[in-house]
């Protein structure tokens, strides 16, 4: 079977609608912990304002106090010009740039149309010049809380637009979790079909509805590889109205090595860094491997007395 390739972006996307600041002492050794797990890529924090987002205003310190495991990519996520200046200077590995593929849901997350935005990301993909991997999410690809269906030509369309200028991978994003198996066997068939194959082309699902692992298993039975997953399933979008957290990453590495598929992903040592998470955040978290155990972990026979 396939190797499939997980980015962990419980520091990011997982952290950013926590109420409480973690402290960056706790971030960094989550990420180092995280680091020694296996995974292909781990998203450490975003370089965007601390005004617009609190929690990751320790994105500099982060990036220089996190050790760096050979093998790994550090990616960062930046909204704009000034952020991915930032992040070249931090070393990251890889930039993540975001717009999303409805028009509402860009006003909305970034004040800014469609238009405006893919003008704004090219700038940065030019300046940046091949000096760090440009990696560029696509948010609502399966759906817009306000505008519902989001027509696949759009989502693939923008793709192409990026692909023709040097990206070199393209996320599709299930932001509010409106995305359903057969959808997204669609999309990720249609995508490609008619993107260069070359191309790294990720999926992001939330489980908003309760279908983010029946969309992993539809998207690695499409043929997609590269899945992006947050610890203990934190997350979640703060302008996508009721979208909850992304897939869990220990449940939905279980589900694939349960099926025989390589990850690569060390999951004893991952369910041992995911069962620190509730202490870290303050709170339960949704993932359910980390409670129950994997399915191959069996226990003894207890009969009770007479």
């Amino acid at each position: 079977m396939k190797r499939i390739f997980f980015n962990e972006v419980v520091t990011r996307d997982g952290f950013q609608m926590e109420p409480d600041f973690v402290p960056t002492d706790a971030k960094v050794a989550l990420i180092d912990e995280l680091s020694a797990c296996g995974y292909a890529k781990i998203e450490a924090t975003s370089f965007t304002s601390a005004k617009a987002i609190p929690m990751l205003r320790d994105a500099e310190e982060v990036m220089g106090r996190i050790h760096r495991v050979p093998g790994v990519e550090y990616a960062v996520l930046v909204p704009n010009l000034r952020g991915a200046e930032r992040a070249l200077e931090s070393r990251a590995d890889e930039l993540n740039l975001v717009m999303s593929a409805s028009e509402s849901h860009n006003q909305a997350n970034l004040r800014m149309s469609r238009a405006q935005s893919f003008a704004a990301l090219s700038e940065v993909i030019k300046v940046v010049g091949g000096r760090a991997a440009v990696n560029v999410s696509i948010s609502t690809a399966f759906g817009c809380p306000m505008e519902g269906n989001v027509p696949a030509e759009e989502v693939i369309g923008l793709s192409e637009r990026f692909a023709d200028l040097g990206v070199r991978g393209i996320t599709a994003c299930d932001t509010t979790g409106m995305a359903h198996p057969a959808q997204v066997a669609a999309m990720c068939e249609q995508l490609q079909q008619r993107l260069p194959a070359s191309l790294q082309l990720t999926l992001h699902f939330h489980n908003t509805r309760g279908m983010g692992l029946a969309n992993v298993l539809a998207a690695v039975q499409s043929g997609i590889v590269h899945f992006d997953g947050s610890l203990g399933g934190l997350g979640g979008c703060p302008y996508a109205p009721g979208a909850s957290g992304n897939i869990a990453s220990e449940d939905a590495i279980h589900m694939l090595q349960a099926m025989g598929y390589e990850t690569g992903v060390d999951l004893e040592r991952l369910l041992a860094v995911a069962r620190k998470l509730p202490e870290i955040v303050g709170h339960e978290v949704p993932a359910q491997v980390s409670k129950a155990g994997p399915l191959w972990q069996l226990h003894p026979v207890v009969c009770q007395a007479a």
